[in-house]
């Protein structure tokens, strides 16, 4: 009986074991690349209203992650990729979803004294009902790109998925700058997966500014992630 006691006692143990193990997170990497017709952050065109290459990897690890990525750009002058290191936490407070990180901007090639590179904070929150996401972030950073002074990024988004294929899901943001004009950003697009690891987004951008960079645009990136 003893035995038997025993031998019961050390397979619970062992059960336990291995459901604890089986709950430490494990090191996650994933690989992305794709081409878009025009590269468009927060309503402007970084490549030049032409077409761009992108790529990136990244690094989960529990509530860590970590990444670059990279995009083709065009500024008129000699820089020639946007390349970004970032890195953050994500968890979750009852039942909203939260991410801080920081991201690093590098502009590779770019003219001495242009002073693109910069580093910018982000905290956002967000809340799934059922197939529709909803979300808000602040971006800031105390050297904003090219003006050497801070700068603000409020955005809400939104997301809904009608299937494991289709989604929609736009946002709106209020860029801030010290030393230049604020203006209203706007995006809203059709997401669809093609494959398993294929799939294609159609955009619409627009912005509270008129500028060739900044006119109403349309852009389709093909991606792939594995």
């Amino acid at each position: 009986m003893k035995k038997l006691l025993f031998s019961m006692a050390a397979l619970g143990l062992l059960g336990f074991a291995g459901a604890a193990l089986a709950e430490e997170p494990v090191p996650e990497f994933s690989f992305n690349t794709g081409v878009t017709n025009d590269y468009v952050w927060r309503g402007a065109s970084q490549s030049g209203e032409d077409a761009a290459v992108q790529g990136g990897i990244d690094f989960a690890y529990g509530s860590f992650y970590a990444g670059s990525w990279a995009s083709t750009v065009d500024f008129d002058d000699d820089t020639d990729v946007e390349w970004d290191f970032y890195a953050g936490l994500t968890g979750t407070a009852g039942a909203i979803d939260w991410d801080l990180g920081v991201t690093y901007y590098y502009y590779v090639g770019a003219p001495s004294g242009a002073d693109y590179d910069f580093v910018e904070f982000k905290a956002a929150v967000s809340h799934s009902f059922d197939k529709l996401t909803l979300g808000a972030a602040v971006h800031y950073s105390p050297d904003f790109y090219g003006v050497d002074e801070t700068a603000t990024y409020l955005e809400a988004n939104g997301a809904y998925e009608f299937n494991d294929r289709w989604s929609v899901s736009g946002g709106v943001g209020r860029q801030f700058v010290d030393v230049t004009s604020d203006y209203t950003a706007w995006n809203l697009g059709v997401g669809v997966n093609l494959t398993k690891a294929l799939s294609m987004d159609v955009r619409y951008w627009d912005a509270s500014i008129s500028s060739p960079l900044t006119d109403p645009r349309l852009s389709a990136t093909l991606g792939v992630e594995f």
